[in-house]
C-alpha cells in the first residue's frame, strides 16, 4: 500500500492526503471550541462549519475511490 510519505510531491494524492488530514483536525478541533464559547451564533457557525468539512472530506474520499462519475 502506497502512504503518503512514499508519493512524490508532484503526486496530486499527496496533496489530496495533506489537505483531508488537516481538514479532519478541523472537524475534531471545532467541537472543542464549540464548549469554550457561550455565544450561541458562533456555537452555530463552528457546528455548521465542521459539517461544511465533513462534506469535503467525503469528496476527498469521493475522489480517492473514484466513486462518482465527476471523478472517473
Amino acid at each position: 500500500m502506497t502512504t503518503q510519505k512514499n508519493l512524490p510531491k508532484t503526486d496530486p494524492h499527496h496533496h489530496r492526503a495533506k489537505i483531508k488530514n488537516k481538514l479532519n483536525y478541523l472537524i475534531t478541533h471545532l467541537p472543542e471550541d464549540i464548549t469554550k464559547i457561550e455565544e450561541p451564533k458562533a456555537q452555530a457557525l463552528f457546528e455548521t462549519t465542521a459539517k461544511v468539512l465533513k462534506g469535503l472530506v467525503n469528496a476527498y474520499n469521493d475522489y480517492e475511490k473514484h466513486s462518482q462519475e465527476a471523478w472517473k
